[in-house]
Parts: C-alpha cells; sequence; structure tokens
C-alpha cells in the first residue's frame, strides 16, 4: 500500500515493525533530536508517513489501527476532512494575527462557540497553544481570583510538563530533575483510585467521606492555598475513575473555603468520555476548565474557560496585556476548533462515543474474567484502561506484560500504548469516528496477544 484513500481499513503488515526505513530514522534521530525525547529501540518506534481517520501508515508500508488517535488529539479521526478544508480556507485568508491588539474575526467566533458548549456559566476564555499552557493560564487566574497562591492536587496526576504545570503534575520522574525550580505552594492529596486505594484510604467504607477529609486537614494545615486542580478522569495516570459523588463533595468544599476549582479536561473534554466534558456525567461544573489535544485534533492549540466573575481578576488591557503570546488566537487553530466542535456536534460522536464505549467494555470485561493477568478493567466512553496485574500477586502491577502486549499488538498492526503510574495500564483512545468493524479487529488483537502471554 501506498497511500490512504480512506480511514476505516483494516490493518495489514507486510513487514514486521519496525521495518527498514524506520529503523534507519531511528538511528538518525538519535543523531539529530535531544535523547530525552524520543523512545528507541530496536522495536520502537515506527515512524508515520500519512493518518487518516482511525488509520496509519508508516514508511515501510505497513497499515495500522490507532487506539491512542495520536495521544486522544484525533477525535474526530485523523485529518478529518471538515478540520483540514476549515485549515485551508483560513490560511487563504488569515495566516496569522495579531491576537491581543488586532484579533482576526475568526477568533470571535470560536470564543462565542467554546461559551455554547462548556459546561454552567464559563462563557470566557483564555487561548493558548499547548495543554500545559492552558493549565498555566487556569493556575494565574486562579491566583488572582482567590488572593492566595497555594494550590492543592492530587497523586497521579498529569497537568502537563511547562514549569507551572509541572508544580502541579505528580511523579518523581518527572519533577526530580527540576524540583529546586518549581516555585508554585502546592500540596498534594491522594486521588481516591477504586481499585487501587492509596494507603491513606485502604479499609475506608467511604472513599469520598475520607478524601475530603484529608483534604480538609492538609487544607487547614498549609493555610494559603487559593485553588484545587483534578482531572475528574485521569487520563495518563491510568484511567482511573474517581468513586461516585467524589466530584459533587470537591465542588462543595471548594465553594465552602472560596477555592477555585479547576479541571483539566485536556485528554476527558470533547466528547471522549460520552459527554461533552467528563464532569457532565455528574453534573459539576468547575470555576476553570482547560482544554486542548482534541480542541482541534490537528494543531497545537487549547483554552482556559472561566467564570466571567473569576476572570474578572484579570486587569483591564489599556494597551499591555499581564498574560498573552505572540500566536494566542492563531487563525488556523481557531478555524480547526470551530470545525471540531462543528463535527463532533453534527455527527453526534457524543452518542457514539458512548455507546461504542459500552461494547468495547463488556468486550474487555470479558477478558477479564478469562485472563488472571487482568486485573481490572475501566472505562468511560471511548477512554478505556486495562490494568495489569501479577496472577499469583493480583495487586502489584506487571508493567513487562503491557509493554509485552503493546509491541505485540504493533506487531499485528494495532498501536496502543502502556500508561498508568507504573506503566501497566492499557490505554485506549480511540478516535470517536473508528467503525465498530476496525474497533472489534483491535480488541481481538488485545486478546490474542493476552492469549499469548
Amino acid at each position: 500500500m501506498t497511500e490512504l484513500s480512506a480511514g476505516d481499513l483494516l490493518p495489514d503488515i507486510t513487514t514486521p515493525p519496525p521495518g527498514p526505513r524506520s529503523l534507519t530514522l531511528a538511528a538518525d534521530l538519535r543523531d539529530y533530536e535531544s535523547p530525552n525525547v524520543t523512545f528507541v529501540s530496536q522495536n520502537l518506534p515506527i515512524f508515520w508517513r500519512e493518518a487518516l481517520g482511525a488509520n496509519v501508515l508508516d514508511v515501510d508500508g505497513n497499515l495500522y489501527i490507532d487506539l491512542c488517535a495520536g495521544f486522544a488529539a484525533a477525535g474526530t479521526g485523523h485529518r478529518n476532512p471538515r478540520v483540514i478544508e476549515a485549515i485551508r480556507q483560513q490560511l487563504d485568508r488569515v495566516a496569522h494575527g495579531m491576537g491581543d491588539v488586532h484579533p482576526p474575526a475568526v477568533k470571535v467566533e470560536l470564543l462565542k462557540a467554546l461559551a455554547d458548549v462548556a459546561p454552567g456559566n464559563l462563557t470566557q476564555s483564555i487561548l493558548a497553544s499547548s495543554g500545559s499552557e492552558a493549565v498555566e493560564s487556569a493556575l494565574k487566574t486562579a491566583r488572582l481570583a482567590s488572593g492566595r497562591p497555594g494550590v492543592l492536587y492530587f497523586s497521579g496526576a498529569y497537568h502537563g510538563l511547562g514549569y507551572g504545570a509541572l508544580s502541579v503534575t505528580d511523579g518523581e520522574h518527572f519533577r526530580g530533575p527540576f524540583q529546586d525550580q518549581l516555585g508554585i505552594p502546592t500540596i498534594k492529596v491522594p486521588f481516591p483510585d477504586p481499585f487501587r486505594p492509596p494507603a491513606e484510604l485502604q479499609g475506608q467504607k467511604d472513599p469520598v467521606s475520607a478524601t475530603l477529609h484529608l483534604i480538609a486537614a492538609r487544607l487547614d494545615a498549609a493555610g494559603e492555598v487559593g485553588a484545587v486542580i483534578v482531572e475528574p478522569i485521569q487520563g495518563r495516570g491510568g484511567v482511573v475513575i474517581p468513586p461516585d459523588g467524589f466530584l459533587p463533595a470537591l465542588r462543595e468544599e471548594c465553594d465552602r473555603r472560596d477555592l477555585i476549582l479547576i479541571f483539566d479536561e485536556i485528554l476527558t473534554g470533547l466528547g471522549r468520555t460520552g459527554c461533552w466534558f467528563a464532569c457532565d456525567h455528574e453534573r459539576v461544573t468547575p470555576d476553570l476548565l482547560c482544554l486542548g489535544k482534541a480542541l482541534t485534533g490537528v494543531l497545537p492549540f487549547s483554552a482556559c474557560i472561566g467564570r466571567p466573575d473569576v476572570m474578572a481578576a484579570w486587569p483591564i488591557n489599556t494597551g499591555e496585556a499581564v498574560h498573552t503570546s505572540t500566536f494566542l488566537g492563531h487563525p488556523p487553530g481557531c478555524a480547526a476548533a470551530l470545525a471540531q466542535i462543528t463535527e463532533i456536534d453534527e455527527r453526534d460522536l457524543i452518542t457514539r462515543s458512548a455507546k461504542l464505549g459500552e461494547h468495547a467494555l463488556r468486550r474487555l470485561s470479558k477478558m477479564k474474567d478469562r485472563f488472571p493477568l487482568i486485573g481490572d478493567v475501566r472505562g468511560r466512553g471511548l477512554l478505556l484502561g486495562v490494568e495489569l496485574v501479577k496472577p499469583d500477586h493480583p495487586m502489584e502491577p506487571d508493567a513487562d506484560s503491557a509493554s509485552q502486549i503493546a509491541r505485540a499488538a504493533l506487531g499485528q498492526g494495532v498501536i496502543v500504548l502502556a500508561s498508568g503510574r507504573a506503566g501497566n495500564v492499557i490505554s485506549l483512545t480511540p478516535p470517536l469516528t473508528i467503525t465498530e468493524e476496525q474497533l472489534d479487529f483491535a480488541l481481538a488483537v488485545l486478546e490474542d496477544c493476552l492469549a499469548r502471554l
């Protein structure tokens, strides 16, 4: 196969991956890219040449199904035609503007569209280029609105790797080398993981109340905390879904203490979980909400959306913005985001995500019954996680098996990732446009890989 003409194809592996062309490019990559960025081994990576819909074609001519949607960004599919056409038309009009001085008109269109789909009374936005920047916009907004610098975050959290976002991202691997440069005062509280409760919550009959008790105790001791940031469902942390009632209880605690509540929906937003936003499942509205990834699906673009009274804490621009960037409200990004929102809405991809997710969860649950290697399966919509454990020690994470399955699946034409704090969770975030045939094929490959182990 030399090119992709459709995005609904089944895999076709003609050369065991990584093929010779990928291996050559990997060697070049080692010479010219910082060694921190891309993991290179004899088994990885493959190099993409083309992507369309749920399909990826590598430089050696192998065709794959992408169960990752490019880190959950390609929500409406790789190279979605509506989105690509919107970018093309925008490039023919205005390719770059002066976002905080003489903005492009399309910026206003997008801001209105974001206000229309955002939950509750979140109607004012700060646009940016990356999820990390959206988080940092939220942290700065919370500092101004609350008058207090401290932030409470949770174990297992991943909010990005810029210095502000890194301050509220968990994990020694990420934080350790830079700890002495992280200036935001923070406190960390255990995230209520139903399958793998943290030590402080083990044995608790009511993990929500126990978590809120810990939060209250640490807030009382900390003093100058003005905000709480949380992922309604932890993504990179291993698709961890908190117990029902956790988000409403957190909302109540923030209201009681006059704290700014920030929801990071960079991975979970825009239909991924079978609602517009993961917080919609429990009808909870934050004060600030962060979006990225699937906001355009193709261009670096993000947003922090907030309540007008919270955003009013920012000084009015009287000639010099306090927080801005050269590409804020980048016209092609605005056009892509508008098209993406329209595509999700008009094709009812949120309902599709919910239905396909239920179908996939049923199949994965049957695999759990069959394979002792699977400790837990969980998900909402097309955000799914398969947690692998040692069969003889059912609570001990099995990262080696997760890596083996990811490599074996790649050899059969299915792209999956191992995630989670211990690297033992197979995370599935396919495009919301994936066909049922493609999804079933990919799940069958996953089942075969588990059986071979």
